[in-house]
């Protein structure tokens, strides 16, 4: 099973949801793709099988995932501070791939309805749905 790990600006989310996936089912494949090299490298640092930066990553890496993890704007174009173009967006929506999106209150995207909690429990979360899916 292949897990597609989206991340951007720093990679910090990122690089904790590989390091639980790693923890927690080190039998995955898991592909990190950064916006920017800085996340990418966290991300990789952590763990992850391969890793790639940039738009086309995004969008080849997609077609190829069973699962999708990321933070809510990998679904949002211009988020994280711009750095999700609407072809990333798009490829990330379209792709036949479940998606596991962890809802972060940043760049003037609010999620209402879902009870603000510590990003370390919300990776916990995001790790849980992703070994139910493996499942």
């Amino acid at each position: 099973m292949t897990v597609l790990v989206i991340d951007g600006q720093g990679g910090g989310l990122g690089k904790q949801i590989v390091a639980e996936l790693r923890q927690r089912c080190d039998q995955a494949e898991v592909i990190a793709v950064g916006t920017n090299a800085m996340a990418t490298a966290a991300m990789l640092k952590a763990g992850a099988t391969q890793a790639a930066t940039g738009e086309n990553a995004v969008v080849v890496c997609s077609r190829k995932a069973d699962i999708i993890v990321g933070p809510i704007g990998i679904v949002i174009a211009d988020a994280l501070l711009g750095e999700i173009t609407p072809t990333m967006a798009t490829a990330v929506g379209q792709s036949r791939a479940k998606r596991v999106l962890i809802p972060v209150n940043h760049c003037d995207n609010l999620v209402v309805g879902v009870a603000e909690q510590p990003t370390g429990k919300l990776v916990q979360a995001a790790a849980d749905q992703i070994l139910r899916l493996m499942d």
